[in-house]
């Protein structure tokens, strides 16, 4: 029975106008996006200046090329308005998933949620029809044409939505967050210089209502906009909540991709409406409405296609809603030791603190040299590195490279580190008695992290 009702799913169709539009948000968001980071100076900053750069475990040969990194961002930024226009639009997509993919690589200092959703959208975009309506690959070949596209198509964008919100949401649901009202009771205190809201947020009753409101609105938010009664609603609701994380707090495009991405909720008749708008602006007013073409592509051959990458993509999205829950294969703390944090959409959950000095001692004659970390990171990477137990590891091990290369016998490489989560007191964090130039990176627990000295219940 269950799997008749997947099979009559799959053949299920929906018009193109939603994924066509998608398609063009997505990409002007992403062009906009690469614009910005670059006109702001941060290409230079954050990849060609810094002399060393931590990687992600199984991608350390991912790193910046020096001038030629702009080269990626000129790709990115030129491939996205490949798939604004739907111009030769798969490769367009893959260039685009391949290049930001890889700025996202270059450095996890810079690791961001939303760059990793911006990722996971652009590589199901691939495998997705975008472009079998207003596109000017259907207008150079009318054959692949279509009003049409499989519905799966469109849920699958709605279902990565509902997942970063409703798992954002269910992240919120610890102890910190509900009964001590952090980290926001020490981030909301910041911000008390704003105009009109600025005296309110200092009062503590303010960071516990903004806490359980985060929270419910996490939760909820699907939910109101796939329900067409309270759509309008939910979605003003997306714009005041994140307009309002967008003034509070330093995140970037983010805001700006939620509300745009929460859209695709919307009837097909509404983005039919702004495609029209937008083929009116393209033609100068010229062409008003989006001619209704029949599809020529055969039902039979659509519906062999549609069904192969359908179990691919179910494959993947079970990917996507099983990987946030891997921090239950480690014994400790997440927000301590942070093994399975990354890539689980737990959105601003920690204030993080941390104080770190490396000393590299020589196995033979004992010489110890303390490191003073400005000489080989930024400001903006030490701060990082400072609290987060694979950035300590990975610039222990280069220390250790390092000091060989200067004539040291077999270096051994300490950490004397301490660190403060959510407003508690400094506590020393790494064994100060573990030489980290012999401990190897791995998806197993750092035992070497000492143990958190509270408990922080919840998901």
């Amino acid at each position: 029975m269950l799997q008749k009702r997947f099979h009559t799913y799959l053949n299920t169709y929906t018009d193109a106008a939603t994924l066509a539009f998608y398609r063009v948000a997505f990409g002007l968001m992403m062009f906009f996006s690469v614009v910005r980071f670059a006109m702001n100076g941060w290409i230079d900053k954050f990849y060609i200046k810094p002399g060393f750069h931590f990687t992600y475990y199984g991608f350390e040969w991912v790193k910046p090329i020096g001038i030629y990194t702009y080269l990626v961002f000129i790709i990115c930024g030129i491939s996205a308005l490949m798939v604004v226009a739907g111009y030769r639009y798969r490769l367009g997509i893959v260039l685009f998933f391949l290049s930001f993919t890889y700025i996202e690589l270059m450095d996890k200092t810079t690791y961001l949620n939303h760059y990793y959703f911006i990722s996971v959208v652009s590589f199901v975009l691939i495998f997705l029809p975008a472009n079998v309506f207003f596109s000017a690959d259907a207008k150079r070949d009318p054959a692949i044409f279509s009003n049409t596209v499989p519905r799966y198509t469109t849920d699958i964008l709605k279902v990565l939505l509902a997942i970063v919100y409703f798992y954002a949401g269910l992240a919120k649901l610890n102890s910190d967050w509900l009964v001590d009202a952090m980290p926001l009771k020490i981030w909301l205190t910041g911000n008390t210089h704003l105009p009109i809201i600025g005296p309110l947020l200092g009062r503590e009753w303010v960071a516990y209502a903004f806490s359980y409101i985060g929270a419910i609105y996490d939760l909820a938010i699907v939910f109101l906009l796939i329900n067409r009664r309270t759509r309008l609603f939910a979605f003003a609701l997306v714009v005041i909540f994140h307009l309002l994380t967008r003034i509070l707090f330093p995140i970037g495009v983010f805001p700006y991709v939620m509300i745009i991405s929460s859209l695709v909720f919307f009837s097909p008749q509404f983005h039919r409406k702004v495609l029209a708008f937008l083929l009116k602006l393209i033609t100068f007013g010229k062409k008003k409405l989006l001619p209704p073409v029949e599809t020529t592509v055969s039902p039979v051959r659509r519906q062999f296609r549609s069904n192969g990458i359908a179990y691919f993509l179910a494959f993947f999205l079970i990917i996507q809603l099983v990987l946030p829950f891997r921090y239950l294969l480690y014994p400790s703390e997440l927000f301590w030791t942070e093994e399975g944090f990354r890539f689980s959409w737990r959105v601003m959950l920690m204030e993080k603190a941390g104080y770190i000095q490396f000393k590299v001692s020589d196995s033979i004659t004992g010489k110890t040299v303390y490191v003073n970390n400005r000489d080989y990171l930024t400001a903006f990477q030490e701060k990082q590195m400072s609290f987060q137990p694979d950035f300590i590891l990975e610039y222990a091990h280069f220390l250790n490279d390092l000091y060989a290369r200067k004539g040291m016998a077999d270096p051994k490489v300490y950490a004397e580190s301490y660190v403060a989560l959510n407003g508690r007191l400094s506590t020393l964090y790494i064994n100060p008695d573990v030489n980290l130039a012999k401990e190897d990176e791995s998806f197993a627990h750092k035992t070497w992290i000492l143990p958190f000295n509270d408990t922080i219940t919840g998901f």
